[in-house]
């Protein structure tokens, strides 16, 4: 498997784990050091794999029917960009729908940086 494949797999399997509601399976797929940039509005960074993990946790109790729909995912070399749509109860609070885009930053076949943009309604 060629390294630009790598990163769109590894992101593949983290938005399963992401709709299976599986923190710990998400869990396994970021580095120690992993840093979650924006994964709310007006929320703080989230620096390190537990603390990722337990964030993922209280998001799906608070949003039980989030699941992402991805509507584009590219990779180039150790990066990955994907564009997605979340409907349910949204992790942001917002009712219906939302989209937004996360950059992928890999190192040594793990997620070490997640940074998401997140758009609203549209």
């Amino acid at each position: 498997m060629s390294r630009l494949e790598a990163a769109v797999r590894v992101v593949l399997e983290f938005s399963e784990a992401f709709n299976r509601h599986d923190a710990p399976a998400m869990a396994a797929l970021v580095a120690e050091d992993f840093v979650l940039e924006g994964s709310s509005l007006g929320a703080p960074a989230v620096s390190g794999r537990a603390a990722a993990e337990q964030h993922w946790q209280e998001l799906f109790q608070r949003s039980p029917a989030a699941k992402i729909e991805i509507e584009e995912l590219f990779g180039l070399g150790l990066r990955c960009v994907r564009r997605w749509k979340c409907a349910g109860a949204t992790p942001c609070g917002i009712d219906g729908w939302i989209r937004g885009v996360d950059l992928f930053q890999l190192r040594q076949g793990l997620i070490g940086l997640q940074q998401v943009y997140i758009k609203g309604r549209s």
